[in-house]
């Protein structure tokens, strides 16, 4: 069967096009822009000769990069603190979103206030910062695992989730056949419920990796530091290498050289930064819409 589109089909579809390539493009240059700039000569980046394709292309920033102990330091710290905190907070949510989910639970109206209390109120900086060195936390790398081990956010949608595609029917059944209720969640509820841990996973992975206030409040060693503050200390100390230029001064040659460095190590750094997590998402993305709509449509 093949259906006719009517005149305004035509226009609205040609607008509706032209608008969500307008939007491709602005969000999709300035990634490209930074790949591009990563393998330019900076000099030509600064003066704002890279627009489209890469200039004198040259790869000093990437081999600066893996011979830099801070970097690699930095960049596995990162990646074990985001799988260790993932690992917890999809041991701590699901559970909890499963036990709310439950109309059986006794209590379930009081948890689910308590902790939805959390999502309003919080006992703020420096009170956690005290309860973090109490509980021997300080400067523990341990911090960046435990602290925040999950989202209120978060529990609220995935037991919607349960709530809307885990029947009652089916846990009375598997009840009939002996089936205890941790089995039921381990057996039955999590194999099908791949959407939305695939949604919960990426969440709180992109926070761990992104996270960096964490780290500047709680690590003081630099041997701990994740790679998003080993990011902006090399930004800062691009910013300030460039402020000593413009005063001028007899080492200005030295500092010629490492602000054109530190330049393409930045741009290398971020592209690199952000591999890990644009490799991640096409591996979740046909849950993503699927898990978070059933988790948001029914309250």
């Amino acid at each position: 069967m093949v259906i006719h589109e009517s005149r305004g089909d035509r226009i609205f579809n040609v607008i509706n096009n032209v608008l969500l390539g307008l939007i491709f493009l602005i969000c999709f240059y300035p990634l490209f822009f930074i790949v591009i700039a990563s393998i330019s000569n900076p000099d030509l980046v600064n003066a704002g000769k890279v627009w489209l394709w890469p200039q004198e292309i040259s790869l000093n920033g990437y081999k600066a990069l893996l011979q830099d102990e801070r970097i690699l330091r930095g960049y596995l710290n990162t990646i074990l603190y985001t799988a260790g905190g993932t690992l917890l907070n999809l041991a701590v949510t699901l559970p909890a979103a499963y036990a709310l989910s439950r109309k059986d639970f006794v209590g379930r109206k009081f948890f689910t206030l308590m902790f939805t209390f959390t999502m309003f109120f919080s006992g703020g900086l420096i009170p956690t910062f005290m309860v973090v060195k109490k509980l021997g936390l300080y400067d523990n790398p341990m911090v960046m695992i435990v602290l925040g081990a999950t989202s209120m956010s978060n529990i609220i949608i995935t037991r919607t989730f349960f709530q809307t595609n885990i029947p009652d029917e089916l846990r009375e059944a598997a009840e009939l056949d002996g089936c205890s209720n941790t089995r039921f969640f381990f057996q039955i509820v999590l194999p099908l419920s791949g959407a939305i841990v695939a949604v919960m996973t990426l969440f709180f992975a992109v926070a761990h990796w992104n996270s960096y206030f964490v780290a500047m409040i709680y690590l003081r060693n630099d041997a701990y530091q994740p790679l998003q503050v080993v990011m902006r200390e090399i930004f800062m100390r691009s910013q300030f290498t460039a402020q000593m230029l413009q005063q001028g001064g007899d080492a200005a040659g030295n500092l010629q050289e490492m602000l054109r460095t530190s330049e393409q190590i930045k741009y290398a750094l971020i592209v690199v930064a952000s591999l890990p997590v644009m490799a991640l998402y096409p591996f979740v993305q046909k849950y993503f819409v699927k898990g978070v709509t059933m988790g948001s449509v029914k309250g």
